[in-house]
């Protein structure tokens, strides 16, 4: 059975991005232009937002994108999490994954996961190149 439009659901919004290099400048552009690129592609609300986890690959490690996250307005107050994203033997390098938890009468259908960079190659069908 599938929410009609109105009725509220918690859903999950993707998205991935990569970094130049391992630099906490280089790692707040990428988050903020992937968060940028969400935004502008789905009606996020920070108020909605149940929670949000951000992954990062082992190689980056000069800051926490959770960190860039919380300077956005509205969201000091979105419970944010960083981890280490599982290692895969030829995985994609310096990527950061990010899972946005929250509350929308939208299907997940509806909703515009966003991928840019070089983790275009993650989910061509749905990506963004800049």
């Amino acid at each position: 059975m599938s929410a009609k439009f109105g009725e509220w659901r918690v859903r999950g919004l993707r998205g991935a991005t990569t970094v130049s290099h391992n630099s906490a400048q280089a790692i707040a552009e990428a988050v903020d232009e992937l968060l940028n690129a969400l935004e502008v592609n789905n009606p996020l609300d920070p108020t909605e937002i149940v929670s949000v986890t951000f992954s990062a690959t082992p190689d980056l490690d000069a800051m926490f994108p959770a960190a860039v996250a919380r300077r956005r307005p509205g969201w000091e107050l979105v419970p944010l999490l960083d981890v280490q994203q599982m290692q895969v033997e030829s995985s994609l390098k310096r990527c950061i994954r990010v899972l946005i938890h929250l509350n929308t009468p939208l299907s997940q259908s509806a909703l515009h996961p966003i991928y840019l960079r070089e983790a275009a190659q993650l989910r061509p069908d749905l990506a963004i190149y800049s």
